[in-house]
């Protein structure tokens, strides 16, 4: 994905993932994802760890199957926060990694990205990628030795992936 957004563009990314559990997750993706962009030459920016205030988002939605109303509200909380960091730190545009999964709803990421946007002042990179691109996506990590996981990130998804 950073291949085909620096072609045309100067990026950075911006590392929130406030919903993974617990720490030690979010560390180790955190890692993973740094090495990565860094040797790529990519600026990446991690935020603190602050499942707390993501946990007060999803409080009373525990029970939520995948893709249900926690999902959509985790997504804006994080999209909101890559929007409103975007935009007070002079960047025109933003997207998330979330598009690339097929277990996400791109079609909600989207319409929020689109939101956030208009309400910065930004453009909402609306990133096409298909399951191919995924499964491109997986193959790429499974050669370079990534970590990687078989749940979103939240405690309340591990018992549904695994």
């Amino acid at each position: 994905m950073s291949h085909e957004l620096k072609k045309n563009s100067n990026i950075t990314v911006f590392y929130d993932n406030p919903n993974v559990w617990p720490e030690e997750e979010f560390l180790r993706r955190a890692q993973t994802a740094e090495k990565f962009f860094q040797s790529e030459g990519v600026e990446f920016i991690l935020t603190p760890w602050d499942h707390s205030a993501w946990q007060k988002l999803a409080r009373g939605l525990e029970h939520e199957p995948e893709k249900g109303r926690r999902c959509k509200l985790c997504y804006h909380f994080r999209l909101r926060n890559a929007a409103e960091y975007a935009a007070s730190n002079g960047f025109d545009a933003f997207t998330t990694s979330l598009l690339i999964s097929p277990y996400k709803d791109s079609r909600v990421i989207k319409n929020i990205g689109r939101g956030l946007a208009m309400k910065n002042n930004l453009k909402f990179i609306e990133l096409d990628l298909s399951a191919v691109d995924f499964r491109k996506a997986v193959q790429f990590a499974k050669e370079q030795g990534f970590y990687r996981q078989k749940y979103c990130g939240c405690e309340y998804s591990i018992s549904s992936s695994i």
